[in-house]
């Protein structure tokens, strides 16, 4: 049987833990990379231009050298998005794996200009039941006073296998904000690396998960604040049903430098079984005087005393579950403006 390692934290905690890292059994990591062809662009606005002309990927954390590797060599979508102005248009990307398109291996490359404004949409979506594989990278750099919104989803099928690297680069009163939906995948492995270089600089993090049967979530998000009075906040909701788990590692790194930064990051989760199962690592460091940083974390079953109330107003149980998981999520599936997404 061979054991995968990824998602390392940067950080080493106790092996009792055992949360430094995801071990994959017999992992689906795909050698011969096939073409793909099934890309979706909506939204063309003339302030964002969209070619193949990536740079060199250089991940400071990534998901292990060989996943990170694959994509330098061997992707099969290239995308480097310019954002040269401001615009309220949404750009989507569709990537839709079916029979002819079964893997995908995607680097893209988004580049805000100074003062730029953009919102773009990524997902990831599978026509049906086959067995998929997505091992991607996404790298933002944020220019002085750029405001760029992602929304990333996972909307893969339960044989499919996801990975996703993210770095971010912020520079002086640059925003950039996530809002990440990860519901696919049997295997889902994300790690998000953000840097906080400039002055006022800000970075946050919206992000729901829910598993059922026997899905794996390994989210590992790590934030370092260099500029100063720059801002970082995690806000992560999720639910496991059966026998899902998930690790959730939270690291905000406050560095030499960053007088009167603020992070935060707060991480809950709704168990809705007895063998579903919940590990957080929630971390801050510090290496600077003046900062301001605090984390939560909570897993629990629902609350019996709520779902009483619920169904003596005439729910049954599965639809009164259904409405409180509902009530967690919508705090941040609201900031999503597409209403049919």
């Amino acid at each position: 049987m061979e054991i995968t390692k990824l998602n390392e934290t940067p950080v080493r905690t106790s092996r009792n833990f055992n949360i430094n890292n995801i071990k994959l059994e017999n992992a689906l990591i795909c050698e011969n990379i096939a073409n793909f062809s099934n890309v979706t662009k909506t939204g063309h606005s003339t302030q964002i231009k969209i070619d193949e002309n990536c740079s060199q990927v250089n991940l400071k954390f990534g998901l292990s050298e060989k996943l990170t590797n694959q994509v330098s060599k061997k992707a099969n979508q290239k995308l480097h998005v310019n954002i040269t102005g401001s615009t309220e248009k949404e750009e989507k990307i569709d990537f839709l794996l079916d029979k002819k398109n079964s893997q995908l291996v995607d680097n893209i490359e988004i580049v805000a200009a100074e003062n730029a404004k953009a919102t773009i949409v990524l997902t990831y979506q599978s026509e049906d039941d086959l067995t998929y594989y997505h091992n991607g990278i996404l790298r933002v750099r944020a220019q002085k006073n750029a405001k760029i919104n992602v929304v990333l989803m996972n909307l893969l099928n339960m044989n499919s296998t996801h990975f996703m690297a993210i770095e971010n680069r912020l520079e002086e009163n640059a925003k950039v904000q996530f809002c990440i939906i990860d519901f696919g995948g049997k295997s889902s492995v994300t790690n998000v690396y953000s840097n906080l270089l400039g002055n006022l600089s800000e970075h946050k993090i919206d992000a729901v998960y829910l598993g059922k049967e026997n899905q794996m979530f390994d989210l590992n998000y790590v934030s370092e604040l260099r500029g100063e009075k720059s801002k970082v906040k995690i806000e992560v909701q999720g639910a496991l049903k059966d026998c899902a788990k998930k690790h959730f590692k939270g690291t905000i790194d406050f560095k030499k430098g960053c007088k009167k930064a603020k992070g935060s990051e707060n991480e809950a989760c709704m168990l809705l079984s007895d063998t579903a199962k919940s590990i957080s690592l929630p971390m801050l460091l510090c290496s600077e005087e003046e900062v301001e940083g605090n984390h939560s974390n909570s897993a629990g079953k629902i609350n019996e005393k709520e779902l009483f109330y619920m169904m003596s107003r005439g729910f049954n149980q599965k639809e009164a579950m259904k409405l409180m998981v509902r009530a967690r999520f919508n705090k941040i599936l609201e900031k999503i403006k597409n209403e049919e997404m």
